[in-house]
């Protein structure tokens, strides 16, 4: 985690230190603003994309945005975060890789659109206004700064590693995932997927994507599902996956703890539906019947 952590931040401190970020806002305002956010935000969010939450945690904390616009931020990091990685493990298990990568840029900017809305992060132009002496300042300063802001969020986060990974093994050395498996049947149906996504389901759920791999391609192997049953959880877990650990990594930037869960939770019911209703009234889904073998 540090050697992602520390790195990322510290080229975030030296690029915004610079004025290099300030630079952009010509060519990232018109895209920002849709989402309701500040220019600087794009470099948090496109570390996100392509490493993971560590890299994009690590950007947030040195650059100054309101709590509305880190909670938007936070949204759209947790759905769409290392895509490569994630969507390829995808593209193993059922679905196709560009299909699924597009869903979930889709739906993080769906989601955030929305909760710009609700939220009014209209703090743009003060965070423009308190970069602006951060800049001017002395780099020693910053610095010095810099390391006891990134000491203490890296010993929150820590804390809270430590903490999920004892809960994982009590679970582990319990069987507790057998007994959460015949609990999660209602919120499977609520969800729009079938009880026998149920094991994948959880591990992306409890484990995420890239670390669930193997579990998650090995069990869709084994399955015996349908090509729509796939396609509906993987755009169901791309949506909403790693629950515990994805969250929590965002709780000591003080974000509310309502919009990590929630939103990308409804996000992925309503799709999965939506989907459902595609399926079941598109009227060029008419399946050929099966071929006719001779005795």
């Amino acid at each position: 985690m540090l050697k992602i952590l520390i790195p990322v931040s510290f080229l975030t401190l030296v690029l915004d230190a610079g004025g290099w970020i300030g630079r952009l806002d010509f060519l990232l305002e018109p895209v920002m603003s849709v989402l309701g956010l500040p220019p600087m935000a794009a470099l948090p969010l496109l570390v996100g994309l392509f490493t993971g939450i560590y890299g994009s945690v690590a950007a947030m904390m040195v650059l100054p945005f309101t709590p509305e616009q880190l909670t938007l931020m936070a949204v759209f990091l947790l759905i769409s975060h290392n895509l490569i990685v994630e969507s390829t493990v995808q593209g193993k298990s059922g679905i196709n890789p560009f299909a699924a990568a597009a869903f979930r840029l889709a739906a993080s900017c769906l989601t955030v659109f929305i909760l710009a809305r609700i939220l009014d992060p209209s703090g743009a132009e003060a965070v423009r206004s308190s970069a602006g002496p951060a800049a001017s300042a002395a780099f020693p300063v910053l610095f010095q700064a810099w390391v006891v802001k990134t000491l203490y969020m890296c010993l929150k986060i820590f804390v809270i590693i430590i903490c999920l990974m004892i809960v994982m093994e009590i679970m582990k050395r319990f069987h507790a995932i057998d007994y959460i498996l015949v609990g999660v049947q209602p919120l499977l149906r609520l969800m729009g997927l079938d009880r026998r996504v149920g094991m994948l389901w959880l591990t992306a759920g409890i484990f995420g994507i890239a670390y669930g791999a193997a579990v998650i391609v090995e069990e869709a192997k084994e399955s015996g599902l349908s090509g729509e049953d796939m396609t509906k959880l993987h755009l169901s877990i791309g949506i909403n996956h790693a629950v515990i650990e994805d969250p929590v990594l965002f709780l000591p930037l003080g974000i509310h703890a309502f919009w990590l869960w929630a939103p990308r939770l409804v996000m992925a019911i309503l799709a999965v539906h939506l989907l459902n209703l595609w399926f079941r009234f598109a009227p060029t889904r008419r399946r050929a019947p099966p071929a006719e073998t001779s005795p």
